[in-house]
């Protein structure tokens, strides 16, 4: 007889056998067929919602390792919902208007865009961008992310654009929309104003100069000693070009300050700072005349070193001792705190240089230069006057723009805001922080600091691609016509056409009939040619989105994205929400950290450690990309790298053979008919089941606390600890020996079973193909997708905490045993460990007394032939887990057993089986 026959081994074409790359397409066209997406949606009707609402990635370029890390916690998010009960619709969405994708058109079309219309240009916008979203979406899916990616939201579809300036319109009615000169962060290789969040800091070098200024008023009474003295305030700055902008000079006035007398000449620095200043500047002999209050030189003059005009002597609280002086230049169409102080001396919004970083040509000395030129140019001509006391380089970090990466400036122009002060939007804000859960906690501080010091939000740009500023100008008298009701009209007009109408029409044909200005009384008008941010635009989806589709609504639960959105949608989204709302747009906020290699070092293509999805999901599958999202406490920067890949694909094996191995032997096993109740489970089945239920309480944490990692680890270990290193390694005997349907083998089958299907449930929102292609090939009835089904529920009637304790001891002893083996092995006293009889002697009391309880099961958990429990042992080995157990490894008695491979004195016993033990014999018969 072929022994083999009954030993109930796994199928030879059982699946499971891995090449996700290639399988995971097939995957992903069952579910298309399937329509698994449509069919989520209508199991989750009636049920409560959760709105993860997306933030739109921009439409531009492959995705890279950070959109892949992100479309996967989403992924895993709003799996884990469904699974547990809720609606949770994933509605992705893709922001289409912006500079970049402007750029690249123009990049495309050459010369050909000067002979172009305004809406020609953005219908080639719109085109480049869908052929994106097209991409990308393809991308995204091949992650296994289920969604409705056939209704995504763009900020481009004509209703997006409706409701973007519907909104802007809800700022005017209320009276926070305004138009006003002002410093503002300006591109000017772009030709653009910027935002806050598109702003970047890198370090950059800098001409550091030391200025001198003539005191020209009137000497204080306090300080008459200094008379007939050449009198000079020194400023320090690392931008010489603002110096023709210069309309003043700021102290503060809680500091204190010196004057110097040096070579003839009195200079003037802030007391604090003399010292270091003078070092600097290689002046060693010196004396201080007088040390003053700043507030004696208020509103005095100083003279411009280069211009027949006067500097305007101000106090300000943001000079400080950090830097420089104490003696600040002030220039205030080139800086916020300048324009402040300027605002309240009444000094000009003085700005020099065009919208290409040039000055302009009217500007005396410097006209039609570029600042960079600039820089040395004013240099030479303060060295030449005099007045130039220092000149070095510093290093320092400054503001670059975040698309062109080229340094930007800060200028005064004509520019759209958002008030924050204007009906308390700041202080609202920032009440309603407090309202939202921030996870981590540190975002909320992060936030707050944001809101709590940002300028006025500048809404305009000065390019073609994005929604239309929709305001009016009186051609009579220059009025602009920022009016509610009207621009509510024009965002009707968007509804069925999108914005590209405000191109392609006249004033007149927009506005409703019959307006006039309200200053002179004007019928004509023109149009507002700047469009709106895109950081608008993206920050009022929940208006635009949320609110607008049936199956969602605001606030939204969760908006989970990237910590640089704290400045970036985040911010706009709660600016956009509370400015009309009057309420946060989201109940809580989980943010993640930057993808870095393995080495912990950013990722760039000079650098050559750039990890591309499509290069993971080529050579392991994007099984593994996701693996790899759970693996990682993804609140701190997330390493990857191919030898941290490597070992998540080692992982992944271990678990994907504990499903295969459990498959295997559930072959021709029925649950609904041949499960075994609670109550007659072997002890050791009911043992792995209570392992189970820690497991599915601890994951069921995991998903609620959003802590994958720890369901990564407590899975992993659940698979290669628990069941593979000691369960089913001891399983194999029962499972391949004990007859088909004796209540040894169906107890076994039960637990295995019941332990497959809660695994395959709690790892299907994070290894979403594997727990599809397991559930296709478990016995039993169930839903007809692994997606579609449930988290197995917690049953605390089968934690057994005496039964666990008792185990973890027995497991003791058997670590000691198998270190013993392993000596013995070492030694050719063994080959494998069923060569083996073992001798063990327990220390007196309750080891003793377990190991007398279980003498009969010893040799099954130990996978060893026989054990013996001995007293006064002699020659042996040394427990380590279990302090004064002795063990000593001897040639197991008997002969082998053809069938189950154990030594048995029975085998040859039996004349019909000679080769068969007395354990196997029944099995035969």
């Amino acid at each position: 007889m072929d022994y083999k026959e009954t030993l109930n081994l796994p199928e030879t074409d059982f699946p499971m056998r891995g090449n996700l790359p290639q399988r995971e397409p097939e995957t992903l066209k069952k579910w298309e067929a399937f329509e698994l997406d449509r069919k989520i949606g209508a199991a989750g009707q009636g049920l409560p919602p959760y709105i993860l609402h997306d933030g739109p990635p921009y439409a531009n370029g492959h995705t890279h390792i950070g959109h892949a890390l992100n479309k996967i916690l989403k992924d895993i998010v709003l799996k884990s919902r469904r699974m547990q009960g809720f609606y949770a619709p994933y509605v992705p969405g893709w922001d289409c208007h912006g500079l970049p994708i402007e750029l690249m058109v123009d990049k495309q079309l050459g010369s050909k865009k000067k002979e172009m219309t305004k809406s020609q240009i953005r219908k080639e916008c719109r085109t480049y961008a869908q052929q994106w979203v097209d991409i990308q979406s393809a991308e995204f899916r091949r992650l296994g992310v289920l969604g409705d990616w056939e209704h995504p939201y763009l900020t481009m579809h004509p209703a997006y654009e409706a409701a973007t300036a519907r909104e802007l319109a809800r700022f005017a009615e209320r009276g926070g929309l305004y138009k006003g000169k002002k410093p503002v962060h300006w591109c000017s290789s772009c030709v653009t104003a910027l935002a806050e969040a598109e702003v970047e800091y890198a370090d950059h070098t800098s001409p550091s100069i030391y200025v001198k200024f003539p005191f020209t008023g009137e000497l204080p009474e306090e300080l008459a000693t200094l008379a007939g003295k050449p009198l000079f305030f020194v400023i320090w700055t690392t931008t010489p070009w603002t110096i023709p902008a210069n309309l003043g000079i700021c102290l503060n006035a809680d500091l204190p300050y010196v004057a110097v007398e040096t070579g003839g000449e009195v200079l003037v620095f802030a007391e604090g700072l003399h010292l270091q200043v003078l070092k600097t500047l290689g002046i060693d002999d010196f004396r201080v005349l007088a040390t003053f209050d700043a507030s004696l030189f208020e509103k005095k003059t100083c003279r411009h070193p280069l211009y027949e005009r006067d500097s305007l002597i101000m106090l300000g609280g943001h000079v400080t001792l950090e830097a420089g002086t104490g003696c600040v230049h002030t220039a205030p169409g080139h800086g916020q705190d300048d324009y402040q102080v300027g605002l309240r001396y009444g000094l000009e919004i003085y700005n020099p240089v065009d919208d290409y970083g040039r000055f302009r040509q009217d500007v005396e000395l410097f006209g039609g230069m570029k600042i960079d030129e600039g820089n040395g140019a004013v240099n030479d001509k303060l060295r030449e006057v005099g007045a130039l006391l220092k000149e070095t380089k510093v290093s320092h970090s400054y503001p670059h723009c975040w698309r062109c990466k080229k340094p930007i400036i800060f200028r005064a122009t004509e520019q759209w805001f958002i008030s924050m002060d204007a009906n308390d939007l700041r202080k609202k804000a920032l009440e309603h922080i407090n309202d939202v859960e921030w996870i981590p906690r540190w975002g909320r501080e992060r936030i707050h600091g944001m809101i709590e010091k940002r300028p006025d939000w500048c809404v305009s740009r000065q390019r073609t691609w994005g929604v239309p500023i929709t305001v009016f100008y009186c051609e009579k008298c220059g009025e602009a016509l920022a009016d509610g009701r009207i621009m509510h009209h024009v965002a009707d007009l968007f509804t069925a056409s999108g914005s590209d109408l405000w191109y392609e029409k006249e004033a007149a044909e927009l506005l409703p009939s019959g307006t006039v200005c309200g200053a002179c009384g004007g019928e004509t008008f023109t149009k507002e040619m700047d469009i709106l941010d895109v950081w608008f635009d993206s920050g009022v989806s929940h208006a635009a989105v949320l609110e607008q589709r049936d199956n969602l609504s605001s606030p939204a639960d969760l908006y989970l994205e990237g910590s640089d959105q704290h400045r970036g949608w985040f911010h706009s989204s709660l600016l956009a929400a509370v400015g009309t709302r009057g309420i946060a747009p989201y109940k809580a906020v989980l943010t993640h950290g930057f993808v870095v290699d393995g080495a912990g070092k950013k990722m760039s293509k000079s650098t050559g450690n750039v990890v591309a999805p499509e290069e993971v999901i080529k050579k392991f599958g994007a099984e593994i990309l996701r693996l790899w999202v759970a693996a990682q406490d993804y609140r701190d920067d997330i390493r990857i790298s191919p030898e941290i890949l490597q070992r998540l694909s080692d992982a992944y094996r271990r678990i994907r053979n504990t499903a295969r191995y459990i498959l295997g032997n559930l072959h021709g096993f029925d649950p609904e008919t041949e499960s075994v109740p609670d109550d007659d489970l072997l002890e050791i089945d009911r043992w792995a089941l209570s392992r189970l239920e820690e497991l599915v309480g601890r994951v069921e944490r995991s998903y609620n606390e959003y802590e994958f990692h720890v369901l990564y680890h407590a899975v992993h270990n659940f698979c290669s600890v628990d069941m593979s290193a000691f369960y089913l390694d001891v399983l194999k005997d029962r499972l391949y020996t004990a007859p088909t349907k004796s209540v040894a083998r169906r107890s076994a089958q039960t637990a295995i079973y019941r332990i497959l299907d809660a695994l395959t449930r709690l790892v299907a929102p994070v290894l979403s193909f594997t727990a599809d292609e397991i559930w296709e090939s478990l016995p039993g009835k169930r839903e007809e997708n692994v997606h579609l089904a449930r988290f197995p529920r917690f049953e605390t009637s089968l934690l057994d905490v005496e039964l666990e304790a008792r185990y973890a001891r027995i497991l003791a002893v058997r670590s000691d045993v198998s270190k013993a083996l392993e000596l013995a092995r070492n030694e050719k006293l063994i080959g494998h460990s069923l060569d083996a009889r073992v001798l063990v002697e327990a220390p007196a009391g309750e080891w003793r007394q377990l190991l007398e309880k279980y003498r009969d099961e010893l040799a099954t958990l130990f996978i060893v032939s026989q054990v013996e429990l001995s007293e006064n042992l002699g020659e042996s080995v040394a427990g380590e887990e279990v302090p004064g157990l002795k063990i000593r490894i001897e040639k197991a008695q008997g002969e082998k057993c053809e069938r189950c491979w154990t030594y048995a004195t029975s085998v040859g016993e039996s004349s019909e089986h000679p080769t068969i033990c007395h354990r196997c014999r029944p099995a035969l018969t």
